[in-house]
């Protein structure tokens, strides 16, 4: 009887530590890494040395089956696109005496670069700021543009005519119209010119990218409507001013405003260009270039493209 009892015992003894043997060790394979760089693992649980899927070691069959595992993505570091910017704005030719600042941001990401913080005097980019005001100014007044104030609007944009920019200068209030409209804006560095002298308005690369959002970006104080009407004139300027940030689009579209005057006190030149390209592959940037120094406009518009071009770069670079 003893005999009996201690050879059952012995039997449960066995059936207690069978599940011992069916113990999982986790392996862990890295299998595939997504374009966004989050890296995805798998896990195998071994039953004495036999890969197993953890539903075949709880049922107690062992069939050599991998399964996901429930596990947390490992995300690879962001890539540094100041640092980018910084290297290609490097390799941009300048020439003696001048000076080159830029910023990008990537639409489809939302990431955004910028070189140099110095401040440029606008020359004709103001224009889009002017009507930007404008059209603010008749949002708050709960009305659309009058048939005089389009016709200037074209002329200003597609034509760059200056006198249309001086009869929209004075509707929005000139210099002070100009700085409250921007501090709506949120463009914290630039600082309407005196005296009536609106191609003297000074900014930062990094404020135009900001006035480039108010125009193509959805979170905006411009109506939907006041957006496309922005965008539109700058879509349809003159074809012998489609030069500067467009150098970047790689045969895609281009919506733009490009501005350039000669310093009276030097001689030297401000070019200065602000836009929307859409590339090739469908990717769409925000791009602002502004540059002072050059000894000819044609020296600055070079200057301003090779920069667009680099710039750009910082952003499709891998």
């Amino acid at each position: 009887m003893e005999s009996s009892r201690s050879g059952r015992s012995r039997r449960r003894r066995r059936v207690r530590r069978r599940p011992l043997l069916y113990a999982a060790l986790v392996a862990v394979v890295i299998s595939g890494v997504t374009a966004g760089g989050t890296v995805y693992v798998k896990a195998r649980a071994h039953d004495g040395g036999r890969a197993v899927s953890s539903a075949a070691s709880a049922s107690g069959s062992s069939p050599a089956v991998e399964e996901e595992a429930s596990v947390e993505p490992v995300t690879q570091p962001a890539v540094d696109r100041t640092a980018l910017l910084g290297k290609a704005m490097k390799a941009v030719s300048l020439p003696s005496g001048a000076a080159v600042s830029a910023a990008v941001l990537d639409l489809d990401s939302g990431q955004s670069a910028v070189y140099g913080e110095a401040d440029f005097a606008t020359a004709s980019i103001v224009k889009v700021d002017v009507l930007a005001a404008l059209l603010l100014r008749a949002q708050d007044e709960g009305r659309h543009l009058t048939a005089a104030e389009k016709a200037y609007a074209v002329k200003m944009i597609e034509a760059s005519d200056n006198a249309s920019a001086t009869a929209l200068w004075d509707a929005i209030g000139k210099a002070d119209g100009l700085d409250a409209a921007n501090k709506r804006f949120g463009m914290t560095d630039t600082s309407a010119g005196a005296d009536g002298l609106w191609g003297l308005t000074r900014t930062t690369a990094k404020d135009q990218l900001t006035l480039l959002q108010q125009v193509f970006g959805t979170d905006s104080l411009l109506s939907s409507a006041s957006r496309a009407y922005v965008r539109e004139l700058m879509e349809s300027v003159n074809a012998d001013q489609r030069w500067g940030v467009s150098a970047a689009a790689e045969g895609g579209t281009t919506a733009l405003k490009n501005g350039w005057l000669p310093r009276s006190t030097t001689g030297l030149w401000v070019v200065n260009s602000i836009g929307r390209i859409r590339a090739a592959d469908g990717t769409s940037y925000l791009v602002a270039v502004l540059s002072s120094g050059t000894a000819t406009q044609a020296k600055g518009i070079s200057l301003v493209e090779s920069a667009a071009g680099a710039a750009v770069s910082a952003f499709t670079a891998k």
